[in-house]
């Protein structure tokens, strides 16, 4: 049989006490396939606690092991897509840091792609978290798949091994303000599904602020559909329908000399009621305008501050 590489991305974001343990875990999994070789590229993603340090300590006695190091945070979305441009295996596997997601998974993703398989999601069914958090996410992947794609998992994912295919058109890509895991959705490659439950955060306290949560909503929407604008345009429509029949009803009660003075609380709502819709269609036509603003820029998705490998360390930029 022939030998395969597998490399493993981890974003990392004040995760120091964690990736210890997640190390281990992740060369044991691995390590249970006689032909399976092993790459882990650890991303240090702007933390501001001695995450670096860890990863350093990790790579310097192990070879197979990569640390990168962001000059600033970037967002989980580019850390990773700066290990996948790192990646050197047949596959790669992307997990977080916080040791939610069992690398002991690994394994089975591995057995799935080596029969076939281009993307395996490991897909959440139950999540050991709390209740606002499990809300939100439910809520959110309610709506992906209702406004989005219906390919997406019910409980959703984050977790997943792509083929080097899969890796390199989403390298290839370089889009901004989106998500990951959907571009993986909407590359369209034969998918395989585990389900598992997602466990309770061990270390620290999870940096997923409400104002991220917000704007990953949005990025998931508008760079995936065109609802939002298409939904303002039929509204537009309709209002102008409205105004249209209001128009003709003026009309005509003026020519039969029934008009009376038009009370000011009716004036008032018609003007409000059309102001709050104009207000709303500027603004999402202001986020679509301003996500084409930065791609023309031509800015990194993220700029390597420093590489640390076993014996070397670099300074690059992507």
């Amino acid at each position: 049989m022939n030998r395969h590489k597998l490399s493993v991305v981890i974003p990392v974001y004040y995760n120091s006490e964690s990736l210890e343990e997640l190390y281990g875990r992740v060369t044991k999994a691995a390590e249970s396939h006689s032909l399976l070789d092993l790459e882990i590229i650890f991303i240090d993603d702007g933390s501001g606690d001695d995450s670096f340090e860890v990863i350093q300590r990790i790579a310097a006695e192990d070879d197979r092991v990569i640390g990168l190091k962001l000059s600033r945070n970037y967002g989980s979305f580019n850390a990773c897509l700066a290990g996948l441009t790192r990646a050197s295996g047949d596959c790669c596997v992307i997990i977080s840091a916080d040791l939610q997601d069992p690398p002991e998974l690994i394994g089975e993703m591995y057995e799935r792609w080596s029969r076939g398989a281009k993307v395996v999601m490991c897909v959440r069914a139950r999540r050991e978290e709390p209740f606002f958090k499990v809300l939100f996410s439910k809520i959110y992947y309610r709506v992906f798949r209702a406004l989005v794609d219906n390919a997406m998992p019910r409980g959703g994912f984050d977790f997943v091994l792509i083929d080097r295919l899969v890796i390199d058109n989403l390298c290839a890509m370089q889009e901004k303000n989106t998500t990951l895991m959907g571009l993986i959705l909407w590359s369209g490659f034969k998918r395989e599904e585990i389900p598992y439950t997602r466990m309770a955060r061990k270390h620290g306290r999870s940096r997923w602020s409400l104002a991220k949560k917000i704007n990953y909503f949005v990025d998931s929407l508008l760079a995936f559909t065109k609802l939002p604008i298409r939904l303002l345009t039929v509204l537009g429509l309709f209002m102008s329908s409205v105004s249209f029949l209001g128009i003709a009803y003026i009309i005509v009660v003026s020519l039969m000399g029934h008009v009376k003075v038009a009370g000011w609380a009716s004036l008032m709502v018609v003007i409000l009621f059309m102001f709050s819709l104009i207000m709303i269609g500027i603004g999402i036509v202001g986020e679509y305008v301003w996500r084409s603003l930065e791609e023309s820029r031509k800015r990194p998705s993220f700029i390597i501050e420093s590489e640390y490998r076993r014996g070397a360390a670099t300074a690059r930029e992507s």
